[in-house]
């Protein structure tokens, strides 16, 4: 063999041995964007999974909140067809009765505990919300003034017991 030969081979041996270390070098980094790929496909699954619950927590809050707008609108009315009966009780009692009504008649008290019952108990049909918003744009009539009553009407109105989640209709947590 020629020295020539000799100094090729060794060349390639050389080579070849640099192709290997490159070989390898390649491999390690490939194995770490293998495993960086698999964490990544880990969070992406996590992140899906806390965004939907997020978009399910967000329905509950929608309903919860569709609900209480229901509530409050059944309130509102309530209280509205409530001071529309006080008025007209008002406008038509005799002038004798509206003063012994402002002195705490009895009967005049338990027709006025009657009605805010009666009120109270009853509830109107539920209202699609457009619906409600074309019903609530016509104008209140106006109030008279009047002397205050012991107790106010909203007391009377609102002493239903407090909204929890479990009462708002598909809530879950």
């Amino acid at each position: 063999m020629s020295i020539v030969g000799l100094a090729l081979n060794l060349l390639l041996a050389g080579l070849l041995v640099a192709a290997l270390g490159m070989g390898w070098r390649l491999n390690r980094r490939l194995k770490a964007l293998r495993d960086s790929h698999d964490g990544f496909a880990v969070a992406v699954r996590e992140l899906n999974t806390a965004a939907a619950r997020a978009e399910q927590g967000l329905a509950d809050l929608r309903a919860a909140t569709d609900e209480a707008i229901d509530l409050l609108a059944d309130r509102i009315d309530k209280g509205r067809s409530v001071a529309a009966k006080l008025e007209r009780l008002i406008d038509h009692a005799p002038v004798p009765q509206r003063q012994a009504a402002a002195t705490a008649d009895p009967v005049a008290e338990r027709r006025l505990g009657a009605l805010l019952a009666a009120a109270r108990e009853a509830r109107p049909e539920r209202v699609a919300p457009r619906e409600r918003l074309a019903q609530t744009e016509r104008p209140a009539p106006p109030l008279r003034s009047t002397p205050p009553l012991r107790r106010s009407v909203e007391d009377d109105l609102f002493d239903d017991e407090p909204l929890t989640l479990n009462d708002v209709r598909g809530a879950t947590r």
